[in-house]
């Protein structure tokens, strides 16, 4: 059998693949953070007929090319594109979008993903959520300690009169470890906890403590993120451009209630696509990097609208006809190899 044959049974896979790759662009074209993919080829191994030869030091022969017929191409990559798309205005609180780098980092309670797309919802606990109903992990400046059986309890801390107890939300008590009758240890406890003094007897924890020279929150994944709690008495909920989760309590008063964290990454490209518009660390993205929207490399975030996909239709299309043209041409090598052969076979008649 010839060469030519099987470069081009080659040639239709790989214009096959990159097929596939336009089709599912195109398919997500409408898909909220959705990043474009890219199909590359190269070469595949080449036969050497002869090797190259010096030029003899005579001066009467000079140097010969190798000669080597090639045997068709193969996938190289299929990247992924993870530049912006543009900003779809939706006027609603929760719709967020990233600007330049960085993925909100979400768990369904087992792994970590991250994704881009930013239309985030309450469950029925006060949860902040995806779509899909992964939580969404930041930074709480209340606490979310002790649950009860409708669901956590959180807010303002009380403190009984002899300071030695604090209560989270209602009717749910935490032991200090500071002894009965002793304000210095308790303070010292508050202090520790990062909780500060809200008058009247009253605190809030606040764990959001700067802890480098330029004030900023500096933690990794595991120690201080975790999911995004709000009060079952806050209304008005909304994001603002730093991240911040803000809310109403129950006096109508403004309160933020934590910030998100978005994470960054050395290696985007190498992200694993996990479906849901999410994706997971891979051994070559390099590990995520988790800052608050608009610290370091991490974007802002623009509110009241979503980020739509950054499949460019154009561009699509005409990939769409080179890769059609090009599985035409391998598709006729094949049909003038076979053409070839059959004048061989026909030499014995």
């Amino acid at each position: 059998m010839i060469r030519s044959m099987y470069s081009g049974v080659a040639g239709l896979k790989g214009h096959q693949l990159k097929m596939d790759v336009i089709g599912n662009n195109i398919a997500n074209v409408n898909t909220y953070g959705f990043k474009a993919g890219r199909a590359t080829f190269s070469d595949m191994f080449s036969q050497t007929l002869s090797d190259a030869t010096q030029a003899n030091g005579a001066g009467t022969l000079g140097g010969i090319d190798p000669r080597q017929v090639g045997l068709g191409t193969v996938n190289s990559t299929i990247d992924n594109i993870h530049t912006a798309g543009a900003f779809q205005s939706t006027d609603r609180t929760l719709d967020t979008m990233i600007v330049d780098e960085g993925f909100y980092t979400v768990t369904n309670g087992d792994d970590v993903f991250y994704t881009r797309a930013g239309n985030l919802y309450l469950d029925s606990y006060g949860y902040l959520i995806t779509a899909s109903g992964e939580y969404v992990m930041g930074k709480m400046f209340l606490s979310t300690d002790d649950f009860d059986d409708e669901g956590p309890q959180m807010g303002r801390i009380t403190l009984d009169d002899d300071q030695t107890r604090i209560a989270w939300g209602e009717g749910a008590e935490a032991q200090l470890s500071a002894e009965p009758g002793d304000p210095t240890a308790f303070q010292n406890y508050l202090d520790d906890m990062g909780i500060r003094e809200e008058g009247d007897n009253g605190y809030i924890y606040n764990p959001f403590a700067p802890t480098d020279e330029e004030g900023v929150s500096v933690f990794t994944q595991g120690e201080m993120a975790g999911r995004m709690l709000v009060p079952s008495s806050y209304r008005q909920i909304s994001i603002d451009e730093s991240g911040i989760l803000k809310g109403l309590d129950e006096n109508g008063l403004a309160v933020d209630i934590g910030v998100l964290v978005t994470a960054t990454f050395m290696n985007p490209g190498g992200l694993t696509k996990v479906g849901e518009n999410m994706y997971q660390q891979s051994s070559n993205s390099g590990g995520a990097d988790l800052l608050f929207p608009g610290v370091g490399p991490n974007g802002s975030l623009k509110i009241g609208g979503l980020e739509m996909s950054n499949v460019d239709l154009a561009n699509e299309f005409t990939s769409m006809i080179v890769t059609q043209r090009g599985y035409q041409s391998n598709s006729r090598v094949i049909t003038v190899s076979d053409t070839l052969l059959e004048e061989l076979i026909n030499l014995k008649r």
